[in-house]
């Protein structure tokens, strides 16, 4: 399928068409779903591996940037995890720290294996909790050529217990119920991804609800039947701190913060990925999921393309 955005702005001519596929690979013998995007007229491009954050698909939003990133001639492959969106899995919609993380060292494989790619530069795109793999991932993995973080998960003890302390209460009370159900082999204790305040949700800043509504578009009706994780991973969270280990990255990174941050809060997010020894870091007075929409998203997306740009198609 040869598509480019029929939305282009004036004096985007530029941009080049592209040809979307689906394409699969196994993950520790689990199907996870993906596009894989080429840009027309680019011989060996280099490859932008994406994947969403806590509780989210491909639908939301990943298209976007995937299409942009081939419209300037780069390859992208956008997954979907395991239990989630088109992938395989069973529960639905687990949140596996160390599946997701294992999917990302699979998709990476897959992506250096694919004809027609340069298997030399390959990037490392993820958002969120998905930005925080993909640091942890650039800390293991030195043959990535770029790292994109967007607004990433780098702490978290500072995301865990950035809500009152009541709320997180109900929430690791939830976990607790999960997980002790899980172990006697009882169907998952749900808990929404992301609600309204006062919701019993992972996510509940002012406004996200309603952001990440927008960014389902078409998809929201399957979004509302999709906003919920077994509750385990509350128990889970806490423990999970890629940003311990960013002094070991060896890849040029960009990371995106957004100071209005209450899900990956600012302060100490900016503080830690400071540390990065090859690191960009910008700021944009925004909060968490801003970055995915209209206004924003073109001013975020034209600076990964730059980042891309500067730092990975000049080694060709």
């Amino acid at each position: 399928m040869t598509m480019n955005d029929p939305a282009a702005p004036e004096g985007a001519g530029s941009r080049r068409t592209y040809v979307r596929d689906d394409v699969t690979f196994a993950s520790e013998g689990v199907e996870c779903a993906a596009w894989l995007y080429r840009p027309d007229g680019v011989a060996n491009p280099p490859i932008v591996v994406l994947a969403h954050g806590f509780g989210a698909f491909r639908e939301l939003r990943l298209d976007a940037y995937a299409s942009r990133f081939a419209e300037a001639g780069y390859a992208a492959l956008v997954f979907d995890y395991r239990f989630w969106g088109a992938s395989a899995g069973e529960p639905r919609r687990l949140l596996d720290i160390a599946a997701q993380q294992a999917d990302w060292r699979t998709a990476i494989a897959y992506a250096r294996g694919l004809a027609g790619v340069d298997a030399t530069r390959v990037v490392a795109w993820g958002s969120s909790f998905g930005g925080g793999h993909v640091l942890d991932l650039a800390a293991h993995d030195h043959a990535l050529s770029a790292v994109i973080a967007q607004v990433p998960h780098v702490s978290g003890p500072a995301s865990s217990f950035s809500q009152a302390p009541a709320h997180v209460a109900r929430l690791a009370w939830a976990g607790v119920r999960d997980q002790v159900g899980a172990w006697f082999g009882r169907a998952p204790h749900r808990v929404k991804s992301v609600g309204t305040p006062g919701e019993l949700a992972m996510m509940t800043s002012p406004g996200a609800y309603d952001l990440v509504m927008a960014m389902a578009g078409d998809k929201r009706d399957e979004l509302l039947v999709e906003n919920d994780v077994p509750a385990r991973v509350v128990l889970r969270v806490p423990l999970y701190s890629p940003g311990r280990h960013l002094d070991r990255i060896l890849a040029p990174t960009l990371v995106q913060l957004a100071t209005g941050d209450d899900v990956t809060p600012y302060a100490k997010a900016k503080r830690i990925v400071n540390r990065i020894p090859n690191g960009e870091v910008l700021s944009y007075d925004i909060s968490h999921f801003e970055p995915y929409l209209d206004p924003h998203f073109e001013g975020i997306v034209t600076d990964q393309i730059a980042f891309l740009d500067h730092h990975v198609r000049k080694n060709r």
